[in-house]
Order: C-alpha cells, then structure tokens, then sequence
C-alpha cells in the first residue's frame, strides 16, 4: 500500500471538516443513534482525523479500532488523540477517552487491508467508515468490503472520495492538461490494483445496491481560500507532480502552473456516501 505523510494530513484536516457533508452527516447520525456502545470501524484511519470530525455525532459509548498499515501514523493517531479529548487514559491496545461527555475507546490495528479485510468484520461493528481513502483502491477491493460489510450487517459511511472536479482561479492555459493528468495518475495501482480514482463513489454506490443496501449521497466539496495557502500551494505541487508522471505534462510546463497557482483558490469535489441495510 501507498500512503500519505502525517503532515499532509495535518494540513488537510481543518478542510475536511469543513467540507463534510453535515446533511448526511446528521442521517448517519440519526441511524446509529440507538446504537449502545456503538463499533465503529475506520479504514485507513492516518491520524485518526475521521474520528475527531465524527465522535460527536454518535452515541454517549463509542468503540473505535482504527486500521492502517502504517506504523508512524498510528503513532501520531494516538499522540492527536490525546490532546483532542478532555481527558485519555493509555490502555494495553489503545486508549480511553473522554471527549465532550462521550467515552470513546480507541484501538489500533496495524494492517495491510490490500491482503486482508479480516480486521472489518472481526469485531461486529455497527458501522464501517473512512475519509478520502476510496479514490485509492480497486473496484475487486469495492467489491470485496461491501459484501464483507454486508456479511457483518453494518452500515457503510464514506467521506470525502475525489469526484474529478476541479476548478482554478484564476484560470490557467495548462489546467486542462494538468487534471487530464492528474486523473490518469489516479488510476495507477496504490497497492490495491487499478485504482478507480475519480469513480469511486459509484463504484461503492453499485457495490453495496447490488448487496443489498439502499444509499444516499451528497457533496462534499473543498473551497479553499486565502486561509489554506499552505494546503493550496502542497496540492498544486502534488497535482502537478501527478501529471508529471502519468507523461501528460512537461516538468517545466508542470512548474509554470505551479507557480501560477501561488495566491490562487480554488474547488475541489469530493463526494460522501452513506449505505445502510435495505
């Protein structure tokens, strides 16, 4: 599996917040909501930011085990949860947390989800989650965790897959090609096989209907601003890196559209998906 710096997802995660649908949000919320203590497993999990933006949403007893395969952030997971709660006690896998009259515990688990999706089922939960992961992993993978999540009568919520939307201002001649690019990078192999990239919401849509699930969408878009130069100007040089290697762009004409989207906003669609027994 490929993955992403712990920095990357630091500087991401105030939009993310943001940009989450609070609508479907809210039904999620509302479907769980008899749900005591509520198993929650999250995919990917980084920094455990889906937590922090979902915790609050859900029941007063929440048991979360957050997969990744990356050791350094599950590291960083536990360090940010930490000082996110009001008050955390260490335990023999995971941690204890208090957070805003909610008792959340946490469990890591170190995992390649690419060779095995046991850890999804293994504990029963009530509902299987992640944030900006599906984008990454191949429509077999899709497939293969909805009739997982299905076998375990979970409810299925997914925020933030990239929809291939993107809008620049202001404009630049190169745009189009950097997001042809861009695009093309996106459905290389990340560890899973042929990524599905900008079509994952579908993907997932279709997978967990023909399960057995009704569905529900909605967008979920960062507007990054002034606000979020950081974020802007690290996107724009991965953007045009991306486009470097898929060969759609020249390194300079990449470098020419990264200089020109310094001090430029811009939209970039994302989708959240909510999936529930029928």
């Amino acid at each position: 599996m490929t993955g992403f710096s712990a920095d990357w997802l630091s500087l991401r995660e105030p939009a993310d917040l943001r940009a989450r649908n609070a609508d479907l949000g809210a039904r999620v919320a509302g479907h769980l909501a008899g749900e005591t203590p509520l198993r929650i497993v999250d995919l990917g999990a980084g920094t455990g930011a889906n937590l922090r933006a979902s915790a609050l949403l859900f029941p007063q007893d929440q048991h979360w085990h957050l997969l990744d395969h990356a050791p350094d952030l599950i590291a960083e997971a536990r360090r940010q949860l930490v000082q996110w709660a009001d008050s955390a006690r260490t335990v023999a896998d995971g941690l204890e947390l208090v957070r805003d009259g909610r008792r959340i515990t946490v469990s890591f688990v170190l995992t390649d989800l690419s060779r095995s999706l046991a850890g999804v089922s293994s504990v029963v939960p009530h509902l299987v989650t992640a944030s900006a992961f599906f984008d990454l992993v191949s429509p077999l993978f899709i497939d293969a965790l909805a009739r997982e999540t299905a076998a375990a009568g979970a409810a299925f919520f997914t925020v933030l897959s990239c929809d291939g939307r993107d809008f620049w201002t202001p404009a630049h001649p190169g745009d189009g090609a950097i997001a042809a690019g861009f695009r093309a990078d996106q459905a290389r192999d990340k560890g899973f096989g042929p990524a599905v990239g900008h079509a994952a919401t579908d993907h997932l849509e279709r997978a967990f209907r023909l399960a057995g699930y009704a569905t529900d969408r909605a967008a979920s878009p960062w507007k990054l601003g002034p606000q979020d130069a950081g974020l802007v100007a690290m996107l724009a040089s991965g953007t045009a890196a991306a486009a470097v290697a898929s060969g759609t762009v020249t390194a300079p004409e990449a470098q020419d559209w990264v200089q020109a989207r310094a001090g430029a906003t811009c939209e970039i669609g994302h989708c959240d998906l909510f999936a529930w027994p029928g």
